[in-house]
């Protein structure tokens, strides 16, 4: 077991993989990183699936197989991609159970296309969440305002929800109050809620690559450059303290309630004169996932510096960082409103892609 993992894993973090492929499964390439360095579950999204079934001969017979009896594109993606995410689940099952239900979770993504639907994000979620019929499965559903809805109701259904692209505290509050929510309805008829589990993605280096290109614009070398993905991250995790300070989630709490943990996406460094292991190890706290491309987990095995948690010191300075960035000119409001559409829009032609490629096979 590589011991900077392992000290990452000690310190309150659970390492999650941010991929997932047929080869990775059958080559046994997750099962050694499950048993060699501290993974405890994946990540998938549209970008993930396209390249895997890109890059992979191992999905034409079943490709060809499902065209010949009548499928169409769409629901053959979704049987490749189901296929793949239980098998996942499956392999996960003992560290599922080990960990009390709170990891060995494996994720998929609803449509892409739906990002700004409300009601057929929740039909999808729901269809997938049987159709996986997985315990350790998550849903994953974007914090559009439109998605703020059917996160709480797929909660209120007893389904776990991984809640994608969040970029800011203000849009976290709102996720943290549709998971409560979602808690509150189920409670409310009758059910219980102490089987579901809930992360929020906070989406990290995208900030800096956004935020770094218009400070350039404004002040060329500012000593402001890549400090804001961290400290925005900071400021996340303060509000997660506050939220599970709250009476209202000590009542949740109570009666079985499960926090909905941060976690730490988009951790790997996009601008090569930053340190690779940095969207790891400073964002080390209790209670946080990190989901990371194979890349970082190998960067933090091979260099990584575990310092404990070193988040919560932070906080006070991210506060004074963003008050920085504010004086200098950056709109932060506006930053995340370009990253959220961003990021709908990649994932939505990444989905776009795979639907075309697996259309094309023959």
């Amino acid at each position: 077991m590589s011991s900077n993992l392992q000290a990452v894993s000690d310190s309150g973090v659970s390492i999650w993989l941010d991929d997932l492929s047929r080869d990775r499964l059958q080559s046994g390439s997750l099962a050694n990183l499950i048993a060699s360095s501290s993974v405890v579950g994946v990540t998938t999204n549209p970008s993930i699936f396209s390249a895997a079934i890109k890059a992979s001969a191992l999905y034409r017979d079943d490709i060809l197989a499902l065209k010949a009896a009548g499928n169409s594109v769409i629901e053959i993606v979704t049987a490749l991609t189901t296929a793949d995410v239980k098998q996942a689940c499956d392999l996960f099952e003992a560290t599922y159970l080990k960990s009390h239900q709170v990891d060995g979770r494996v994720s998929i993504e609803v449509d892409p296309f739906l990002a700004h639907e409300t009601e057929p994000t929740i039909a999808q979620g729901k269809y997938l969440w049987q159709l996986v019929n997985r315990p350790n499965l998550l849903i994953k559903v974007p914090a559009t305002l439109e998605g703020l809805p059917a996160i709480t109701e797929l909660t209120a259904s007893g389904i776990s929800v991984n809640v994608t692209l969040i970029f800011s505290v203000e849009r976290y509050e709102k996720v943290i109050d549709s998971y409560f929510t979602g808690l509150e309805k189920r409670l409310a008829a009758g059910e219980s809620i102490s089987n579901i589990q809930s992360v929020a993605s906070f989406f990290v280096s995208r900030i800096d690559t956004e935020i770094d290109k218009r400070l350039d614009a404004i002040a060329p070398h500012s000593p402001l450059r890549g400090q804001a993905a961290i400290a925005n991250a900071d400021l996340a995790y303060e509000c997660f303290l506050h939220s599970i300070q709250s009476p209202r989630w000590k009542e949740l709490e109570a009666k079985g309630g499960n926090l909905q943990r941060p976690l730490w996406a988009s951790t790997g460094v996009k601008d090569k004169q930053y340190d690779p292991t940095r969207y790891v190890i400073e964002l080390v706290a209790s209670n946080c996932v990190n989901t990371m491309p194979e890349g970082t987990l190998n960067e933090v095995r091979a260099h990584g510096v575990v310092r404990g948690d070193t988040i919560t010191s932070a906080i006070p300075t991210a506060h004074e960082h963003f008050t920085s960035l504010r004086a200098s000119g950056i709109d932060f409001v506006d930053v995340v409103t370009v990253l959220e559409n961003e990021g709908v829009k990649k994932f939505a032609d990444a989905w776009q892609e795979l639907l075309d490629n697996v259309s094309a096979v023959s």
